[in-house]
């Protein structure tokens, strides 16, 4: 969910056991398929999203364990705005979750790319992205930075139950064709927490569309993750969903652009 867009997920059935927090054993999830898709734990990541362009293009790391507890502040939202205009932003990637990297190469053009996973009402990704149910903007700050709304279905045999998060989204384009959607959450008055739902926490999160040089067609879809699906949840199903909602992502999303291209 959130900008990532497999943020989804929800509270368990009555009766699991409270969401486990330790580090676990660091492992690599690598998924071999034509689309090149690579889903690994990150450790020491850059301290903000728009710093990950260089990040990106070093060896990815095995997860050193779970950072520091960052409950919802205004810094979180001053952090990421900040990085878009170029100052250092006071946060890093910190979560008492997994951080989650995701990467592959579609076969269409960024700006095709980007039109199905840009965040914005009345957009594609409802369509194609079975981990978003629903997506409104709560309140537009300007033209490129709003906070959203996104709600996601049940999930994993309804263990899962119907999630929420709550937003402050970016969008960005930097002078070599990249364009980011980066995400964190945030408390809004508009948008107190709904029935029927259970509130989830995105953190600095967010996807890179990449020009590949001399393949117009072709664009590298960058991704980080770091979600806490909220509510209480066995450690185990939390560790087999994220890894088949990331392949989920990756797969709808190369059939949603291959459809808009037809």
């Amino acid at each position: 969910a959130g900008v990532g867009g497999s943020g989804g997920g929800a509270g368990a059935a009555a009766g699991a056991a409270e969401e486990g927090r330790g580090a676990g054993p660091a492992w690599r999830l690598k998924a071999s398929s034509p689309r090149r898709a690579r889903f690994r734990f990150l450790g020491d990541p850059p301290r903000s999203l728009l710093a990950t362009r260089e990040y990106a293009r070093r060896p990815a790391f095995v997860s050193r364990g779970a950072g520091v507890r960052d409950r919802p502040s205004p810094r979180c939202c001053r952090g990421v705005l900040g990085a878009a205009q170029g100052r250092a932003p006071g946060f890093g990637f910190v979560s008492s979750g997994r951080r989650y990297r995701g990467e592959g190469i579609l076969p269409a053009s960024p700006q095709d790319v980007w039109e199905c996973i840009k965040p914005v009402a009345g957009g594609p990704r409802t369509k194609w992205d079975q981990n978003v149910k629903d997506f409104e903007v709560v309140e537009a700050v300007s033209a490129t930075v709003s906070v959203c709304r996104t709600t996601t279905p049940s999930a994993f045999m309804r263990i899962i139950s119907p999630r929420e998060f709550v937003d402050v989204v970016l969008m960005k384009q930097f002078e070599d064709g990249t364009m980011l959607s980066a995400a964190t959450n945030v408390e809004h008055p508009l948008c107190p927490p709904q029935p029927n739902f259970v509130r989830g926490f995105n953190y600095p999160c967010g996807c890179f569309c990449i020009p590949l040089p001399g393949e117009p067609d072709r664009t590298q879809l960058l991704s980080f993750f770091q979600t806490d699906l909220g509510g209480y949840l066995p450690q185990t199903v939390v560790d087999s969903f994220f890894p088949a909602s990331i392949a989920g992502f990756y797969s709808n999303l190369t059939k949603a652009v291959k459809a808009l291209k037809a």
